[in-house]
C-alpha cells in the first residue's frame, strides 16, 4: 500500500518537476502534473493542461490532494531587460495567486502546499551564514522577485492547507540544471574558479530536494519559510576543484570577472547568477531532524559525476 493518494505538481514538466514526479511515483497512487502542453500518461503520472492564468476544469484535480508543489516560473538565466523582468515576475506571481484563489473555493484543498521559491532572497554574504531565523534580505531585482513571489503566496490563508515557502538553493543533478554545464567546462579544461572564487555556493543534491518535500509533508509542525540547501555550503573555487578531481582532470583555467561579464553578455544572461555569494543554511530542516543523503559537496559531486560518466 502506498503512503499517499495524490500529489500535484504545478509547472511540473520542467527538470525539478520530473525529479519530484519520479520520486513520488512509487509512493503515491497518482501524480498529476499541471502543464501547458499535454503529455502521454506514464505509469501513474498524468498531465493535466492549464495555462497558469485562469481557472478551468484542471482545478478539480486539486481536491483531496496530499501535497501541492508549485514550481512555476520563467528561467532567470537571461538578461534582465524590462520585458524579461516583467515575465519573470508574472510567471511566478500570477500562478501563485491563481492557486490561492482556487484553493479557497475547494471543499477539500491539498493538505500541504509547498511553493518553491529561492534562497537568493538573502543578501550577498561572505562574512556569515544566512538562515530562516537571522538571515538578512538582500536588494536588487532577483531579491525583489522573491519578495513579491512569497508575498503572493502568503497573502491568503487556506483553512486546512499548511503552507511552506521552500527557499531553494542551486539544485545539482546529473541530467539538467547547472551541474552538467559546469561539468562541460571541466571537460574542456575551463573548470577553474569563477571571478575570485570566494563566493559561496549554497547547493543541494536533487535527491535531497525530493526527500525534503516528503519530510515536510509528513511533519505537520513545519510551516512558513524553510531553507532548502545542503548544510555545508562551499566556495566556488572549491566546488570547481572538487568537480575536476572527481572527473579526473587537473587542468582548470580560471574565468576572471571581466571574462564572465563578456561571456554573460554574449550568451544573454547575468553575472549575478555566478558571482553572488549565497551562504545559506537549512536551520529549520536540521532542527526538525531531517538527514541529508548528500550533506557535503564531495559526496554529491562524486555521485553526479559517476552518473554522468555512465551516460
Amino acid at each position: 500500500m502506498k503512503k499517499f493518494k495524490k500529489v500535484v505538481l504545478a509547472g511540473g514538466n520542467g527538470y525539478l518537476g520530473q525529479v519530484l514526479a519520479k520520486h513520488y511515483s512509487s509512493l503515491t497512487d497518482e501524480v498529476i502534473l499541471l502543464a501547458r502542453k499535454p503529455k502521454t500518461k506514464q505509469a501513474n503520472i498524468r498531465t493535466v493542461v492549464w495555462d497558469g492564468k485562469s481557472e478551468g476544469t484542471w482545478a478539480e484535480n486539486l481536491e483531496n490532494a496530499d501535497l501541492l508543489v508549485n514550481l512555476c516560473g520563467k528561467n532567470v538565466n537571461c538578461r534582465y531587460t524590462p520585458k524579461n523582468q516583467k515575465e519573470i515576475i508574472n510567471s511566478r506571481v500570477v500562478p501563485t495567486r491563481l492557486l490561492n484563489w482556487v484553493l479557497e473555493r475547494l471543499e477539500n484543498p491539498p493538505k500541504v502546499w509547498i511553493n518553491i521559491t529561492s534562497a537568493t532572497i538573502y543578501r550577498h554574504a561572505e562574512d556569515c551564514a544566512q538562515d530562516e531565523i537571522n538571515g538578512e534580505i538582500g536588494y536588487g531585482f532577483s531579491v525583489d522577485v522573491c519578495k513579491k513571489w512569497e508575498a503572493s503566496f502568503f497573502e491568503t490563508s487556506i483553512p486546512g492547507t499548511r503552507k511552506v515557502a521552500l527557499r531553494m538553493g542551486i539544485v545539482l543533478g546529473s541530467t539538467d540544471g547547472v551541474f552538467p554545464r559546469l561539468l562541460n567546462l571541466v571537460r574542456f579544461g575551463l573548470g577553474g574558479k569563477q571571478g575570485d572564487g570566494q563566493q559561496y555556493v549554497s547547493w543541494i543534491h536533487e535527491q535531497d530536494v525530493a526527500l525534503s518535500t516528503q519530510w515536510i509533508l509528513t511533519h505537520p509542525d513545519i510551516e512558513g519559510i524553510v531553507n532548502c540547501t545542503a548544510p555545508n555550503p562551499i566556495k566556488n573555487r572549491e566546488l570547481m576543484r572538487l568537480m575536476g578531481k572527481a572527473y579526473g582532470i587537473s587542468m582548470a583555467l580560471p574565468c576572471p570577472t571581466w571574462m564572465l561579464s563578456l561571456g554573460a553578455w554574449l550568451i544573454g544572461t547575468e553575472t549575478e547568477l555566478i558571482l553572488k555569494s549565497r551562504w545559506v543554511l537549512p536551520s529549520l530542516l536540521l532542527a526538525s531532524g531531517f538527514k541529508f543523503q548528500y550533506p557535503t559537496a564531495d559526496v554529491a559531486i562524486s555521485d553526479l559525476v559517476a552518473q554522468a560518466k555512465v551516460r
